[in-house]
């Protein structure tokens, strides 16, 4: 219990609050109180936009920001933890670092993303998204500080998770046993609405060349082999194709090379296209479909084709309700309005390689509004993510993270449920693949 505040014979506080409401006061609290570093910290990141595996300046900032936190050395950070521009930061209660015979502690996680778009910065917002990971990691340590002892033993982890936009930082990191012991990770995304869950759809991405012969496009182009007219029809296919996708399945693509000059017949061209389905296993019939169309394609124009899929896939969002519940009722008591649950099942969405996280370890990825209507990924938004008025909603948020975690860690009843959620959602997804 922090100073000054007397335990009832119920256990509960004297001015008839319970334990839990005022520790998480104090969470929110200590968000306040760090509010302007928070907000330094936040654009610092948005000031200076970074690509995927390239957010040197961002890793910089963050790793400082842990590592100078008051109090001095409270978080132990790993500033190069298995990425070059990942990091990890630790802290945990003084008493449970003394050896003991003290059951293994309650492991929490909270993400940190910061890289940016080609051309257009952070449009996707993911300087709020290091803020918001940080000030919800702030404010569980804060709040525990003031208590004699926590009611079970609790790490709080923050990891540092590059290339979301490209690459996928995520996996990269899953491989390597970061989220190893992790008993529930927490991440919030901006939007431009309030949603405790969105369907995330799994993602794959290619990369298709096409090789042809060069020619002049006027004296003899007989003697050519037009890689573009294959690039062209591939792009045409999948037009074509769109009539008998589902519904929920997406396929986004350019044509990235064309050729050099109009009276050379272009030898080689080059697409990149993103498919995204619901499900990992929609997302491989689709992928199929496409690929059929990327080498019919080079059959009409007697190319050859190369097909590379991108490092790795991005798998769907595994929903778990009973974090998202504690979460929403949090953020409505902070004055937080949610869109409904079936908006919020049945609403567009991107994909995440925090997907592949939920896999692997229960967690919860809610969007919020930052006070604009502008939609990710446009220049608006860029200016949106920057502004004075995204950081009542970003710390807003943080805050709603903050005191969802307290509830795990003062609730055993709510931890089991969210890990029976957890199993339920990967036995769902196994069985659904089966049948298919």
């Amino acid at each position: 219990m922090r100073p000054g505040v007397e335990r009832s014979v119920e256990g509960g506080a004297c001015d008839g609050r319970s334990e839990l409401e005022l520790v998480k006061l104090r969470a929110a609290e200590c968000i306040d109180e760090a509010a302007e570093r928070l907000g330094a910290l936040s654009r610092a990141i948005w000031s200076q936009p970074e690509l995927a595996y390239e957010e040197h300046h961002a890793h910089r900032v963050l790793t400082h920001f842990f590592e100078r936190e008051p109090p001095t050395a409270s978080w132990a950070v790993q500033p190069h933890y298995q990425l070059p521009t990942a990091f990890r930061a630790e802290w945990e209660p003084p008493e449970a670092r003394a050896p003991s015979a003290a059951p293994r502690p309650l492991h929490l996680g909270f993400l940190c993303e910061y890289d940016a778009l080609p051309g257009i910065g952070h449009a996707c917002g993911h300087n709020l998204i290091a803020e918001v990971g940080a000030a919800a990691a702030l404010g569980v340590r804060g709040a525990l500080e003031g208590l004699p002892r926590p009611p079970s033993p609790v790490k709080v982890i923050v990891l540092g998770t590059p290339a979301e936009e490209d690459g996928g930082g995520k996996i990269d990191l899953i491989e390597a046993g970061a989220f190893t012991n992790l008993d529930v990770v927490f991440m919030a995304h901006p939007s431009q609405e309030n949603a405790a869950y969105l369907p995330d759809m799994a993602e794959h991405d290619v990369t298709v060349k096409y090789y042809g012969k060069a020619s002049h496009s006027a004296a003899y182009p007989w003697e050519g082999l037009n890689a573009l007219d294959a690039a062209v029809l591939a792009y045409n296919n999948l037009s074509v194709f769109r009539q008998q996708m589902k519904p929920t399945w997406r396929v986004h693509g350019i044509i990235k090379n064309g050729g050099v000059k109009p009276n050379i017949i272009p030898s080689y061209s080059e697409l990149i296209y993103y498919f995204r389905a619901p499900s990992m296993k929609e997302l491989q019939v689709l992928t199929k479909k496409a690929e059929d169309c990327f080498r019919a394609a080079a059959l009409a124009s007697g190319c050859t084709v190369e097909i590379k899929s991108g490092a790795h896939d991005y798998y769907n969002v595994l929903p778990n309700k009973s974090l998202w519940k504690a979460y929403m009722e949090n953020g409505r008591k902070l004055g937080i309005e949610f869109i409904s649950e079936d908006t919020m099942l049945n609403g567009p969405s991107g994909s995440t390689d925090f997907g592949n996280v939920t896999f692997v370890v229960p967690g919860i990825h809610p969007y919020f509004h930052i006070g604009s209507n502008a939609l990710n990924h446009t220049e608006q938004y860029t200016e949106a993510a920057g502004s004075q008025e995204a950081q009542f909603y970003t710390l807003r948020t943080a805050k709603a993270l903050a005191m969802t975690a307290l509830d795990v860690i003062f609730k055993p009843e709510l931890l089991e449920r969210i890990r029976e959620d957890f199993k339920l959602k990967l036995q769902e997804e196994q069985f659904v693949n089966a049948l298919e």
